[in-house]
C-alpha cells in the first residue's frame, strides 16, 4: 500500500467527529457546581442591591452594614417577587410585594400580615468571600466550601502590579471561552490588529498537564512586538524581542495568562523584563452565557497613568473580539443543533485534554452532588 493515498470517507469523519465530542465538556454540558467563581467585582457590591444569575441560580447580591458581602436567592418564597426589587433596612432585606423580612443569613423574621411569623421560612444563603478586587462565591454542596481553596491571585492587590479590569456578559459557553484561552493559535488571525502577529500561530509550545491544570507555554523569538506592547517597552522599532507567553487553565472559574518582554541578546542576569499579567474569570450565568470578569496589571512603568490606562484599554479592546467571536460561534453552533460536528487537530491537543477534565467533573457530580473536586 506504499505511496497510496487513503482518504477517509466523509460520513466517517463526521460520526468520528461526533463520538469524539460526546466525551468533552461542551455548551449543552451541566455546569459544574462544587467550585468557586466570581460573582462579582468587590466595587460592584454596596448597599443597593445587585440582581445577578449565575449557574442558572437568581441571586441578590449586597452589604452588610458593617461592609461584609452577603449572597441570597432572589426568589420570595411567598410568591416569587424579585428580592432585588425590595429594600434593604439596616441589616434586612424586605420583600417588596408583601413585606416579607429577611436577615442575613436568609431566615424570614417577618411577616407584616400575620401576627407570628412561622418558622422555617426563608432563602438559601451562598458563601461569598471577598479577596482583592472580587468576591467568589460557592453554589454547590455547603460542606465543601473551604474558603482555602479559593485560588489566590496576590498580585492583583499589590502594589507592585499597576493595571484595571473589565466585564463582558458573553453569549456564549463558558467552555469556549476556556478553549479560545488556552489555544493561542487564533492571535495570529482573530487579533491581527491588536496583540496578535504573523509569526505567533508559528511559534513553538510546550504544553503542561498537571491533575487538573493546564497550561501551554509559547515563545515567539524573534518577534516585533504589537504597537501596544512595543511603545510600553520601547521595543517598538526592534523585530528581535522575545515574547514568552504562559497560558493556564486554574480552575472553572479562573485562567491566567503571564506574558514576558525582553531583549534576548541581552545578559539574562541583568536584563530588564516586562511582564504583564491578566486574570480571566468566567463564571457561567446558563449554559450558553457566561459572566466574564477581567483583571489586568503590569509590574513596570507604574507610575505613568496614562499608559496603564492605555494598557488596559488595549487588551479590553482584544478581549472584546473574542467576546464577538465566541458569541458568533454560539449562534452557528445553535443552528447546526442535532447536526453539529467538529473537527479536532493535534494543535487541539491540549484543549481536548482539558475539556474531557471538565466533563469528568461534570460526569462525577452527576452520580454524586456531594463529591470533592479534588478526588476527580
Amino acid at each position: 500500500m506504499e505511496g497510496i493515498a487513503v482518504t477517509l470517507p466523509k460520513n466517517s469523519a463526521i460520526e468520528g467527529a461526533r463520538a469524539a465530542g460526546r466525551v468533552l465538556a461542551g455548551r449543552s454540558s451541566a455546569l459544574i457546581r462544587n467550585e468557586w467563581y466570581v460573582a462579582a467585582f468587590s466595587d460592584e457590591i454596596g448597599r443597593s442591591l445587585l440582581r445577578r444569575t449565575l449557574l442558572d441560580t437568581p441571586l441578590v447580591l449586597f452589604r452588610s452594614l458593617e461592609g461584609r458581602p452577603i449572597a441570597l436567592d432572589n426568589r420570595c418564597p411567598h410568591r416569587s417577587y424579585p428580592l432585588s426589587s425590595g429594600l434593604l433596612d439596616g441589616d434586612s432585606l424586605v420583600c417588596g410585594y408583601h413585606g416579607l423580612r429577611f436577615d442575613l443569613n436568609g431566615d424570614c423574621i417577618e411577616l407584616p400580615a400575620v401576627p407570628k411569623c412561622p418558622r422555617g421560612v426563608g432563602v438559601r444563603s451562598y458563601p461569598l468571600i471577598e479577596t482583592g478586587p472580587v468576591c467568589w462565591i460557592w453554589l454547590g454542596k455547603p460542606d465543601l466550601a473551604d474558603p482555602s481553596n479559593i485560588p489566590r491571585l496576590d498580585w492583583m492587590a499589590s502594589e507592585d502590579w499597576t493595571g484595571g479590569g473589565g466585564y463582558y456578559l458573553l453569549q456564549g459557553s463558558y467552555v469556549s471561552l476556556h478553549e479560545n484561552l488556552l489555544d493561542t493559535s487564533h492571535l495570529s488571525f482573530l487579533h491581527a490588529r491588536t496583540i496578535g502577529s504573523p509569526d505567533y500561530v508559528k511559534a513553538p509550545t510546550r504544553i503542561e498537564i498537571n491533575g487538573g491544570r493546564f497550561a501551554l507555554n509559547r515563545l515567539v523569538c524573534p518577534t516585533r512586538l504589537p504597537s501596544a506592547m512595543g511603545t510600553l517597552t520601547g521595543f517598538h522599532d526592534r523585530g528581535d524581542i522575545a515574547r514568552a507567553v504562559r497560558n493556564e487553565f486554574i480552575s472553572p472559574g479562573l485562567y491566567e495568562a503571564t506574558t514576558r518582554l525582553y531583549d534576548p541578546h541581552a545578559d539574562e542576569t541583568t536584563r530588564p523584563e516586562y511582564t504583564i499579567r491578566a486574570a480571566h474569570m468566567p463564571s457561567p450565568e446558563t449554559q450558553t452565557s457566561t459572566h466574564y470578569f477581567i483583571r489586568v496589571a503590569r509590574n513596570f512603568a507604574q507610575s505613568d497613568g496614562q499608559s496603564v490606562a492605555a494598557m488596559v484599554s488595549n487588551l479590553m479592546t482584544a478581549f472584546e473580539e473574542d467576546v464577538v467571536a465566541l458569541a458568533l460561534q454560539e449562534q452557528m453552533q445553535q443552528q447546526a443543533g442535532g447536526d453539529l460536528f467538529e473537527l479536532s487537530f493535534p494543535s487541539d491537543e491540549l484543549t481536548v485534554v482539558m475539556r474531557r477534565y471538565l466533563k469528568s467533573r461534570i460526569d462525577a457530580e452527576r452520580v454524586d452532588p456531594g463529591v470533592n473536586p479534588a478526588q476527580v
